[in-house]
């Protein structure tokens, strides 16, 4: 069961940025099953972002469902994860993980201190481009570190 746990995790990051650009799409469809497929993952993607229309990119004329920042983290993220694979034959974490993913942190909390402090406003893509490299490197190393625990001999 470990074994599948980091490519179910992947393909769940995958289907979830998926399903972030389908969702305003999704809702300008005439069918109902369909746009409240999308209301449901608007729903419950403001458990988790704030979801504030100028801070957002729009598709189809739409807001996505999270912010140009969250948009970022998931992208990279996911597209990190898938990289794990491709890249990497012999998953291995390396010893400093907790150094990779605070200066991969930097971009995104300087970006959010000026903001907060009124120094500067970051448009969308500022917001989206500060928050790939976190994005990235947590996916990165999350798959890598399954996919390393997956194949230790004491794992079931």
């Amino acid at each position: 069961m470990l074994r599948l746990f980091p490519a179910a995790l992947t393909t769940a990051a995958a289907l979830w940025v998926a399903t972030l650009i389908a969702a305003p799409y999704a809702l300008t469809t005439d069918n109902p099953r369909v746009v409240s497929a999308a209301a449901f993952v608007y729903r419950e993607a403001g458990f988790i972002c704030h979801q504030r229309a100028t801070r957002s990119f729009h598709l189809a004329g739409v807001q996505l469902p999270v912010c140009a920042r969250c948009a970022g983290l998931y992208m990279s993220g996911a597209v990190a994860a898938m990289a794990a694979w491709i890249v990497s034959r012999r998953p291995a974490v390396p010893a400093n993980t907790r150094r990779i993913v605070l200066l991969a942190a930097i971009p995104t909390a300087v970006s959010v201190i000026v903001e907060w402090i009124g120094i500067l406003d970051p448009h969308n893509s500022g917001r989206f481009l500060c928050a790939l490299p976190l994005g990235a490197s947590a996916g990165w190393l999350f798959v890598q570190a399954l996919r390393a625990e997956a194949r230790s001999p004491a794992a079931p």
